[in-house]
């Protein structure tokens, strides 16, 4: 039973990946277990498999995870690496229970391939030279927003990447968990368990002569609290947080804890993204998909700060947009037309 249950989690991440799957939901029915991919373009079923089958599969992942296999009744996370098709892959696993008394889990699918160049992942150069321009900054915070699935973490290690390689900065992260290896950074993952929680982690990191530090995502009060202080002491921090837009970013760090003054005084940027399809040739018959950036940053930042004080609404000039940048992009035949449905992963 046990080869059974291994060839079948084996069969069903070199499936996900075979079909560009970002992410595999396991998720417990009266019945059995439903399974779902999510992609770029959409999330959507892919089969069902019994419980006694589904609940071995998820011990397994669990035990791959190194989590605690008999713990069912709390949230877990934790990440392994496997080959699919001779080609490394890191995989993260979050657990959580149900009240069906079982568990759903989500994988979440990375390669694992040396970060890429910025210039490769954004749909327009303008936006890859500003980031690469903001990322050179000696001090400050740079954070990443946008919808889950829509490759902030991507952006981030090219961004890390280009300042270790280009730079020559010193480089450590802070993250819950390490999604992607890098050899040439130090990364530091958190364990509460052991007592190296993001306060505890940070407080080491300032002593090791950082450059850089990496927070993996700002998820709470006191992590967003521990991202401002470490820019605040001479530090250049880069981290994401979950916003539906740059400027709303700003009211999501305010719900947070942050003020408006410790904003102005660390912010260098917010760049929010989505990904859209792009044409790869000229003759518009193959496209890929990029991302497109919607960029705060200078007086522009400052001025959107000024209107959340006041709580007024504030918004980017038209071409800086997002709905902007896609019609121009349309007009100069870069990007492919999307339908304003309701179903649209873009819109």
């Amino acid at each position: 039973m046990q080869e059974i249950v291994e060839r079948r989690c084996s069969d069903l991440l070199s499936q996900a990946v075979e079909n560009a799957a970002t992410d595999i939901h396991i998720k417990p029915e009266q019945d059995g277990y439903s399974i779902s991919f999510r992609s770029f373009q959409a999330f959507k079923q892919v089969t069902k498999i019994p419980l006694e089958l589904g609940n071995r599969m998820i011990a397994y992942f669990k035990y791959l995870s190194l989590l605690d296999m008999s713990e069912k009744r709390k949230p877990q996370t934790g990440s392994f690496q496997l080959p699919i098709e001779n080609h490394p892959y890191y995989f993260r696993i979050s657990t959580l229970p149900s009240v069906l008394t079982k568990e759903s889990i989500v994988i979440r699918i990375m390669a694992d391939d040396a970060a890429v160049s910025i210039h490769t992942l954004a749909a327009f150069r303008d936006s890859a030279h500003l980031l690469e321009k903001l990322s050179g900054a000696p001090q400050g915070l740079l954070l990443f927003t946008g919808p889950t699935g829509c490759g902030k973490s991507t952006t981030l290690y090219s961004l890390l990447k280009h300042c270790a390689e280009r730079l020559n900065r010193n480089i450590i992260t802070l993250e819950d968990p390490v999604e992607r290896k890098n050899h040439s950074i130090l990364q530091i993952q958190v364990n509460e368990k052991a007592g190296l929680s993001y306060a505890a982690g940070l407080k080491a990191i300032l002593r090791h002569d950082p450059d850089i530090i990496m927070i993996g995502e700002i998820r709470d009060a006191e992590t967003a609290q521990i991202a401002v202080r470490a820019a605040l002491t001479g530090h250049l921090v880069l981290s994401t947080i979950h916003a539906r837009h740059s400027v709303g970013c700003l009211h999501r760090l305010y719900d947070l804890g942050v003020s408006y003054e410790d904003m102005a005084q660390t912010l260098i940027a917010i760049s929010a993204q989505k990904i859209i399809p792009v044409y790869n040739s000229m003759d518009q018959l193959e496209t890929s998909y990029r991302a497109l950036y919607e960029i705060l940053h200078g007086e522009r930042l400052m001025e959107a700060l000024d209107s959340a004080k006041e709580k007024k609404p504030y918004r980017l000039p038209e071409h800086l947009s997002f709905g902007g940048q896609i019609r121009e992009g349309v007009k100069i035949g870069a990007i492919e037309a999307i339908p304003e449905a309701e179903n649209n992963p873009y819109s």
